[in-house]
């Protein structure tokens, strides 16, 4: 019988492919992959300055390992723009297009439908709850 942790763990997995199937295919419909889609989320909530390529990196929900070669599919789709900083050319700014605010915008409307579906089951209380539990799991450098 596995323990009480290994249990957890194996059933959090589960939960967490399960949950993504749905957004997934949405997100394939417009051409996107859940990391991009991440990247153009993150970008928007930066606002008009945009973040550094490192930042954006930090802020993945998973972790990419080539981070560059993201943003450069989507810079070349026009969904964000890439611009050296003047005084450290060394440092680039990444910010989202109006291409790529569109398309968040038209995304927004199904994949919340999508997220209540899955959620519909819990109640505000306890949907609360698992946020909670959920996020002491995580290392603060992840809060």
């Amino acid at each position: 019988m596995p323990e009480l942790e290994q249990e957890a763990y194996v059933a959090l997995l589960r939960a967490a492919d399960a949950l993504t199937h749905a957004p997934a295919a949405m997100l394939k419909e417009h051409g996107l992959t859940p990391a991009q889609y991440n990247v153009l989320r993150i970008l928007r909530g930066a606002g008009a300055e945009g973040l550094r390529c490192g930042d954006v990196g930090a802020r993945m929900i998973q972790r990419e390992p080539d981070i560059t070669r993201l943003l450069d599919r989507l810079e070349r789709r026009g969904l964000t723009t890439r611009t050296r900083a003047t005084d450290d050319r060394r440092v680039v700014h990444v910010t989202i297009s109006s291409a790529g605010l569109e398309v968040l915008g038209r995304l927004d409307g199904p994949i919340l439908e999508a997220h209540r579906a899955q959620f519909a089951r819990l109640s505000p209380r306890r949907l609360e709850e698992l946020v909670r539990t959920l996020k002491l799991l995580l290392p603060p450098e992840h809060l």
